[in-house]
């Protein structure tokens, strides 16, 4: 290939790098901070995303009650109100604004998009009404607008909640816990009303391993056992662990994170507490793995089969079964990636290939111009913070490759001109800040904490169009 000519060159050096992002929760911002941060390559930065309101899973996927944790999101305003950084709302990658619209426009793409969906069971009966995704619950409470109103409406007395880990643990806690306890936090008026007319007594967390195998942290576990008018119910015998034999050569008591010792220790003194006889409660059950999900209609219960560990650590039945009676199943045994229309996605680790960032095709070798950020390049792993090293991994790799990034696009066009083309409408930052205020103005009027999030996308384009 022939070289620029040295004038040419300067003024490549000089312009700036135009990178896209896709998806605007942790991982993209993030990507967006570490490129605005550096003095390496002057850049502009377009974060984009399907829906007007940013943030992804810190909006859409933090229980509501954890308001310190949400205060994440102030830290990120930050970075998309940084002069270089541009929000773009309302634009689905690969439906209408492809890849090959992209190369046109941008010298480099970052994919962000997350772990979206659930991973299934598998078992029998997994799609009965009433066996639902925790993701979809989630999604529900957290007033996703994609989520309809009439999706849950909570008329079973118990509940299963098939997983152990902090997703798991937020959905028990959402589902036992009062209205009033709630009336602070941003769920939408109308969640917050179903919630309120809720039938839910009994709320069961089933493990399919033991206590020191649980994923939930110690902030999550204590955040459950403080609930004032909830009895959480945690079967001795199985948390009969003496802590000096943690780390012995039983396969359950092996290779045990020391954050367990923490949750062994807490659920050790639950244990040993008398039920109060609340209200509602939830029980905990370990080494159970679901084999059937019962019902004709709707689910009526789950046929739980009893596990063990394995010299090697591997998880086997034991071939005991019993019948857990519950009119609702919610799954939540991990986040999965979904591919992307033109973008190489390995189907077993639900992620996209990569080395340090990189996007590779098929035959191992990078995709000029391509990049990945977060659980789509990781697997869904680790907390919001980890994102940020991970990113910053990624920009590290894109910004080595800035001068062949600059060569293969050396004039692009306005993102408007293509969106324009396309006839795509979209939104910006200035609308993201009219839904916030419409928020903080709900919260108000409904003498409700800070905010109160709007309830489904009629509201947002109200709110975006002025009406």
């Amino acid at each position: 290939m022939t070289a620029p000519e040295p004038d040419q060159q300067r003024t490549m050096d000089t312009e700036p790098l135009r990178v896209a992002v896709i998806g605007s929760g942790p991982a993209g911002i993030y990507a967006a901070d570490a490129l605005t941060r550096q003095h390496r390559v002057p850049v502009r930065v377009d974060v984009m995303d399907r829906l007007p309101t940013p943030y992804g899973l810190v909006r859409y996927g933090v229980a509501p009650d954890h308001t310190r944790i949400k205060g994440v999101a102030r830290a990120l305003s930050k970075v998309l109100e940084h002069p270089h950084v541009r929000f773009v709302g309302g634009v689905e990658f690969g439906a209408t604004l492809t890849r090959a619209h992209l190369a046109r426009t941008h010298h480099a793409v970052v994919y962000a998009t997350g772990a979206s969906v659930d991973r299934r069971l598998g078992v029998p009966g997994e799609d009965l009404p009433g066996s639902v995704a925790a993701t979809d619950f989630v999604n529900w409470y957290c007033g996703h607008p994609d989520s309809e109103l009439e999706r849950f409406v909570l008329g079973a007395e118990e509940v299963a909640v098939v997983g152990a880990g902090n997703v798991a643990l937020d959905v028990a806690r959402i589902l036992v816990k009062t209205a009033d306890e709630l009336r602070h936090t941003d769920i939408p008026q109308p969640v917050l009303e179903a919630l309120a007319a809720s039938r839910v007594r009994t709320v069961h967390l089933l493990a399919r391993r033991g206590p020191l195998q649980a994923k939930f942290t110690a902030p999550e576990l204590r955040d459950l056992l403080a609930l004032p008018d909830v009895d959480v119910v945690v079967p001795a015998d199985q948390v009969a662990i003496d802590p000096a034999d943690v780390g012995g050569p039983a396969p359950e008591l092996h290779q045990v994170a020391r954050a367990a010792r923490t949750n062994l220790r807490l659920l050790s003194e639950q244990a040993r507490r008398a039920p109060r006889g609340c209200r509602r409660r939830v029980r905990l059950h370990f080494w159970v793995r679901p084999e059937e999900i019962l019902g004709t209609d709707r689910v009526t219960g789950v046929r739980l089969e009893r596990t063990r560990l394995e010299p090697d650590g591997h998880l086997v039945g034991t071939g005991e079964t019993e019948v857990l009676d519950a009119g609702m199943v919610l799954r939540s045994v991990g986040y999965a990636g979904v591919p992307l229309p033109g973008v190489p996605f390995d189907p077993v680790e639900r992620t996209v290939p990569q080395e340090e960032g990189r996007v590779l095709d098929p035959s191992g070798r990078p995709v000029r111009g391509d990049y990945v950020a977060g659980w789509l390049k990781r697997g869904a792993t680790g907390v919001i913070g980890t994102n940020k090293s991970d990113a910053a991994g990624t920009v590290r790799s894109l910004l080595d490759d800035a001068p062949a990034l600059r060569s293969a696009v050396p004039a692009p066009v306005p993102l408007e001109t293509v969106l324009d083309e396309l006839g795509i409408a979209h939104s910006g930052y200035g609308d993201w800040l009219r839904i916030d205020s419409a928020e903080a103005e709900q919260a108000e009027e409904l003498d409700r904490g800070e905010r109160v999030k709007l309830h489904g996308w009629r509201a947002y384009r109200d709110v975006i169009e002025g009406d």
